[in-house]
């Protein structure tokens, strides 16, 4: 199966009120175990890259063809999205479309309302007519993840509601309390700003920083219309937490397979459960 943007399985999780997972993608072993989960779970799957994973894969035409790759090689039959996660300008959208990216998030939350829809409206308008779809974000998302540092700022209505009339977004990630990285302590979500964004926008809403929320958080998102919910960390730290008992276990391994797909395997796992979680399996 072809990639294909967000746009459809995203409308679709808004309607059916369940949640598509994005899952930050690092390597060939990560991607391997996201699409084998959503496979085995018969799940739509976004596959996020952020700026910094891409270069430390080799770039946007690298990531697409690694994907493009084991799809056919993994007979990958489920709906898949390759998603920047956090595109910092314009130029960087352009780059990851041109590579073959099928959907970008346009992160202009950190400049004023005015100058995050000027650079939104001109990504939308790049990849809307190459079928692409768009992520923009208002307010900011706490804590740090890879090269995004916040604290958090809770998106205002009347800037959701413009950003989406004025620009013609897919999806709209508004900032209400939850953070990327670690939480210290609760997190606590603004399910009232939630409801009132859904209600004046109608249309599907991403939650970034979607590791360590509680499932009952989770649940009651997704049904004030959350539809698409950002998990990095839970995996990263999985995958550590795996290759660290296998190398204190086996202290003279050295081929690096010995440790990877025993981490490979944790990913694979933790991303079974939040597809479940999440309510996209048996959605494709």
């Amino acid at each position: 199966m072809p990639l294909v943007s967000m746009t459809d399985m995203l409308k679709k999780a808004l309607e059916g009120k369940y949640a598509v997972g994005q899952y930050n993608i690092n390597n060939l072993e990560w991607t391997q175990a996201i699409l084998g989960a959503a496979e085995q779970e018969k799940s739509p799957v976004i596959l996020g890259v952020s700026e910094g994973a891409a270069r430390h894969m080799g770039g946007f035409t690298t990531v697409v063809k690694m994907v493009e790759g084991l799809i056919i090689d993994m007979n990958i039959t489920v709906p898949v999205a390759i998603h920047l996660d956090h595109g910092s300008s314009f130029d960087k959208c352009k780059a990851a479309i041109d590579a073959g990216f099928t959907s970008v998030m346009i992160d202009g939350s950190h400049h004023p309302i005015d100058e995050n829809i000027d650079m939104t409206k001109k990504v939308v308008e790049y990849a809307h007519a190459k079928g692409v779809s768009v992520e923009a974000e208002v307010g900011t998302v706490g804590g740090q993840e890879d090269d995004v540092i916040g604290g958090i700022m809770y998106a205002k209505l009347d800037e959701c509601v413009r950003i989406v009339k004025e620009t013609g977004i897919d999806t709209l990630a508004p900032a209400l309390g939850s953070v990327h990285g670690p939480y210290h302590g609760e997190p606590n979500l603004g399910f009232k700003e939630m409801e009132e964004i859904r209600d004046a926008t109608n249309i599907p809403m991403v939650l970034h920083g979607g590791t360590g929320i509680p499932e009952h958080d989770i649940k009651k998102a997704i049904s004030l219309g959350t539809s698409k919910i950002n998990v990095n960390t839970e995996n990263q730290i999985v995958f550590a937490k795996v290759v660290r008992e296998v190398l204190a276990a086996k202290p003279d391994a050295y081929d690096p397979r010995t440790f990877i797909a025993p981490g490979r395997d944790a990913i694979k796992e933790t991303v079974i459960g939040k597809i479940r979680e999440f309510g996209s399996n048996n959605k494709a």
